[in-house]
């Protein structure tokens, strides 16, 4: 059976993200390892169409990848009736206009997170794209983590009992830009232009939690801006507008306590860029990117507490490394085979714009926790 070959329109991916993620270790290499391989047998190749804004841009990556089809006119990728698939990983700011284009055009819509700057938003294209009948995603890659895989295994053994709380710390230190160049690029510390680490975290913790442990039903978050001042790409100074660190505690159906910091300005003392330990009633678990340890109850130490003695036990000793079990591929690419499934032969996908949405919901009712100085409810 010869594969078949469906248009995928990428707009962003001269950016980090959608090149090096989504255009390289996804798109391009599901097509090297044949496509993506559907329930019958079949097999789908992706032809990605690139969309930006600077030709030169394009036309490099086009032809370093060997990649036929490039443009900066959106409008003339929508109107192929060959592309079926339309991918977003532009500035969120951008975003909303693009895929409202998109969903007029019946394309099937692959976004990335925040799919909007307001729920507001993020709720009308999930009704933009229900009434127009259109299949949609939302990119919800640390959910294919290794590391929350292992997690979401020892959930569903029942390992941990009742699960009582999860602490989650995520960050690392960007610089200033004067001294050193900043690993990240100017607008994320701008509100004005859509920056922020709520906007960018939140939508992530929100389908983390939702997805692993439980809905989200209320958050008293903490914002600030560590940092005022930067220095962008171009060596120039500018003000800093967006929160750089936020400090949230969120409850979860069930009781279960989540509380996540999330910050560009700490320095790393810790095994991952992210980590979450869960703690039950039978046993905790430590997962981050790609390794998960585990402590039974049978296996937990029992200290007491003396700041007369120094400490004799390494208590990181008393914990044991989860095998892997099996292989894992990259999570960005595992989740664009599934929607590639959802679009051809309607293989389930519930990571869709309406759980988007929610994401960015909890991201908007951070901030507005932070500015009130108290904790609000998250309706179901």
């Amino acid at each position: 059976m010869s594969p078949q070959s469906i248009g995928v329109v990428m707009n962003g991916v001269t950016g980090r993200m959608g090149y090096r993620q989504h255009l390289v270790r996804s798109v391009l290499a599901i097509n090297e390892q044949g496509g993506v391989t559907l329930a019958d047998g079949g097999r789908v190749l992706l032809r990605p169409v690139l969309v930006g804004r600077s030709a030169e841009k394009l036309e490099r990556l086009a032809g370093e990848h060997g990649i036929a089809d490039w443009t900066t006119d959106l409008d003339t990728a929508l109107a192929d009736d060959a592309n079926l698939i339309y991918f977003d990983a532009q500035v969120t700011q951008a975003r909303v206009k693009a895929v409202l284009a998109a969903i007029e055009a019946g394309k099937h819509i692959y976004a990335e997170k925040p799919t909007a700057e307001t729920h507001g938003d993020a709720l009308a294209l999930a009704e933009a794209a229900a009434a127009r009948g259109v299949k949609n995603g939302v990119v919800q890659d640390k959910l294919f983590l290794p590391g929350l895989l292992k997690l979401k295994r020892l959930i569903d053994g029942g390992f941990f009992g009742r699960i009582l709380s999860v602490r989650g710390e995520f960050g690392y230190w960007v610089f200033e830009g004067d001294w050193q160049d900043a690993q990240r690029p100017s607008w994320n510390y701008r509100t004005e232009d859509g920056g922020g680490i709520v906007l960018d975290m939140f939508p992530h913790w929100a389908y983390v939690l939702e997805n692993l442990f439980g809905r989200v039903t209320s958050v008293y978050a903490q914002a600030v801006t560590h940092i005022p001042e930067r220095v962008d790409e171009r060596g120039e100074s500018y003000r800093a507008t967006a929160d750089d660190a936020a400090y949230g505690v969120f409850e979860l159906e069930g009781g279960i306590v989540a509380q996540i910091n999330s910050s560009w300005s700490v320095r790393v003392n810790r095994d991952e860029l992210v980590e979450f330990q869960v703690d039950g009633t039978h046993g905790s678990a430590v997962a981050g990117l790609r390794n998960c340890r585990i402590q039974h109850r049978a296996t937990t130490p029992k200290p007491v507490w003396n700041p007369d003695l120094p400490a004799t036990a390494r208590f990181r000793d008393g914990w044991q490394e989860v095998p892997d079990n099996a292989e894992f591929d990259n999570g960005f690419k595992i989740q664009w085979e599934l929607f590639v499934r959802h679009v051809v032969e309607d293989a389930p996908f519930p990571y869709d714009f309406a759980s988007g949405a929610r994401g960015v919901r909890l991201a908007e009712l951070g901030l507005r926790s932070s500015a009130e100085g108290r904790r609000l409810p998250v309706e179901p």
